[in-house]
């Protein structure tokens, strides 16, 4: 399958690419930089230069392949508006790309992020939130699975709060960013708020699955591990950078607080019952033991 890949830099993005190519499949990647297309290009994939605003080139690039898989979101996050802008350019990017599907049968999988359900962990058929400070990404990921009935296998993999590889990436690499700055380990309320986790190398496997063999209007969780309490991913954090571990107000994480805060476990054994899914590389807390001081 020849599928044209948004994001593909990332930690994810990355990670789908190689297991794209590994798996025999080829790649036309979005590439907004010199040095993201030389990226893509070292890996084997080629390279259409953009930017995901440009909705035209995006249809171009859909039009091409024979299936998508759209990651690109905005780097900003420094504040409400910034997140607001990111989730508003991804919104326009998604329905773009699904309304040049339409028709055609061909797979189109898009990412979003684990629900939280109060005192228990989410599964795949429970809804997406539609408000707060992400709430437009959900709205766009349903508008995108609705394709369905117009002859898109348009799917969903969704993501856990932290997806990392050699330490990094996610919330808990925001919190070791933080850590960094401000020194100290910090984590948002009483710290027993559990987030679920899973390897980017782990994840693109599932993107895969899900490209070449997911129903249309299906979500998936590529969660490795159910839910790390914040407290225990600070305290690791905090022995590797050798900083003490502390309770600190949630608004000193920004637009992000009021997420870090909630106790957001996830389940993902339906997915792995049904695509036949099974992480293999570490957990999020060893994977967080190479953290360099």
């Amino acid at each position: 399958m020849h599928v044209f890949v948004t994001g593909g830099t990332g930690t994810i993005g990355s990670a789908v690419v190689t297991e794209l190519l590994g798996n025999g499949h080829t790649v036309l990647a979005l590439a907004r930089s010199d040095n993201s297309a030389s990226a893509l290009e070292s890996a084997g994939a080629k390279v259409l230069r953009g930017e995901l605003a440009d909705l035209g080139l995006l249809r171009s690039g859909a039009g091409q392949c024979d299936g998508v898989i759209s990651l690109a979101f905005g780097r900003d996050y420094g504040s409400p508006e910034a997140l607001a802008q990111a989730v508003t350019e991804e919104s326009a990017a998604l329905a773009t790309l699904g309304e040049e599907l339409v028709g055609s049968d061909r797979p189109i999988v898009t990412v979003s992020g684990t629900p939280w359900v109060p005192g228990r962990a989410s599964v795949e058929t429970d809804p997406l939130p539609t408000d707060g400070p992400v709430g437009g990404r959900g709205r766009s990921v349903n508008a995108l699975l609705s394709l369905a009935a117009h002859g898109v296998r348009s799917t969903a993999v969704r993501m856990p709060r932290t997806v990392h590889n050699e330490g990094k990436g996610g919330f808990a690499g925001l919190l070791t960013d933080q850590a960094r700055r401000t020194g100290v380990a910090g984590y948002p309320g009483d710290g027993t708020q559990r987030w679920p986790a899973v390897h980017a190398l782990d994840a693109a496997v599932l993107f895969r699955l899900a490209l070449e063999s997911a129903p249309a209007g299906t979500s998936w969780h590529a969660v490795a591990d159910e839910g790390d309490t914040v407290r225990d991913i600070a305290t690791v954090i905090g022995r590797r950078l050798g900083l003490p571990v502390e309770a600190v107000p949630q608004e000193d994480f920004g637009p992000f607080g009021p997420i870090f805060a909630m106790d957001q476990p996830a389940s993902s054994a339906h997915t792995r019952d049904a695509l036949g899914w099974q992480p293999t590389h570490s957990s999020l807390l060893e994977d967080l033991e190479t953290i360099q001081p």
